[in-house]
């Protein structure tokens, strides 16, 4: 049986880690401050969100919760960014994407002070990825890069293959993977003969937002499978096609109209891979501890005790 690359066994590891850093802080005067903003009303954000507020306030992070309405301006939402970055309470911004579509979402994510980005998203942080210099990293990837070392996973001479090429997880998990010393491919939906590049890899990095679209004819044995995939599935016949008539799957669709499935199939990555990270379970708790992680190395620099 394939080892199970268990995201919340990390997370909590981390959490944990991050408790007397926190503690260190506060006595300096006050414990780092995390502050979100979301505007609209998109379901997956606002629980997303709340999961972020709950892990603060489980650490001892100050966190507040902004939400303009979903008329909100562009000019309006930069003047609440402004704001932020000039109070010495907030170590952290984080803008829930999507934003309404009237407002210009770049501008707004260029406003945000380099310092207190904790997603990483900004390009003098990209810039710092690239040149592998010290800053926030996006938090997804940076989740995955700690999973694989805390498994003991080697990086280093490995043949690694990312399957995504977005901003937020593929390309920055690429440069991560690089910076590890792993020879790296990144390829996407247009890459010719996309099974046979993904036959390559030792570290397989799927993170094309497709469910169960990487098969077993992608997975050569022994690989290590990261599997960035949330889709959520809400058609039956998919949901038995996908993981082969399961009555418990079956049964979990018939409860709430919909199932979680990654970006690989789920039963052969059982038979073809030497450790993997399951869907849900896996990648998605490290998200929230790596944005956690990012806000407390902000508060410690700006404290100036790192």
């Amino acid at each position: 049986m394939p080892q199970i690359l268990d995201g919340n066994r990390v997370r909590d590891a981390i959490k944990t880690e991050l408790a007397p850093r926190i503690a260190a802080l506060t006595a300096l005067g006050r414990p780092p401050g995390l502050a979100v903003v979301l505007a609209g009303h998109n379901p997956a954000s606002e629980i997303y969100v709340r999961n972020k507020v709950k892990t603060s306030q489980e650490l001892g992070i100050h966190s507040e919760t902004l939400t303009p309405p979903v008329s909100v301006t562009t000019a309006e939402l930069l003047h609440t960014v402004e704001c932020l970055n000039a109070r010495d309470d907030i170590d952290g911004i984080l803008v829930q994407l999507p934003l309404p579509p009237q407002v210009d979402a770049k501008r707004i994510l260029l406003a945000v002070s380099p310092t207190k980005d904790v997603d990483g998203f900004h390009p003098c942080n990209v810039g710092n990825l690239v040149a592998g210099l010290p800053g926030p990293r996006a938090c997804t990837p940076a989740g995955i890069i700690e999973l694989l070392h805390r498994y003991g996973i080697p990086i280093a001479g490995k043949r690694a293959v990312v399957v995504g090429r977005s901003d937020i997880v593929g390309k920055p998990v690429a440069m991560l993977l690089l910076h590890q010393h792993a020879t790296v491919t990144i390829c996407h939906s247009r890459t010719p003969s996309l099974a046979a590049v993904c036959r390559e890899a030792e570290i397989l990095v799927a993170a094309i937002g497709r469910a169960a679209m990487i098969t077993g004819e992608f997975l050569t044995p022994g690989v290590t499978v990261i599997d960035v995939g949330t889709n959520r599935v809400d058609n039956r016949a998919e949901v038995a096609r996908i993981f082969r008539g399961s009555p418990e799957k079956l049964a979990a669709f018939d409860k709430r109209g919909s199932v979680l499935a990654g970006d690989v199939d789920p039963l052969d990555v059982v038979e073809k891979a030497a450790a993997y990270t399951p869907v849900p379970g896996g990648v998605g708790p490290l998200t929230i501890a790596m944005l956690m992680a990012n806000t407390v190395a902000s508060a410690e620099r700006r404290a100036g005790i790192c």
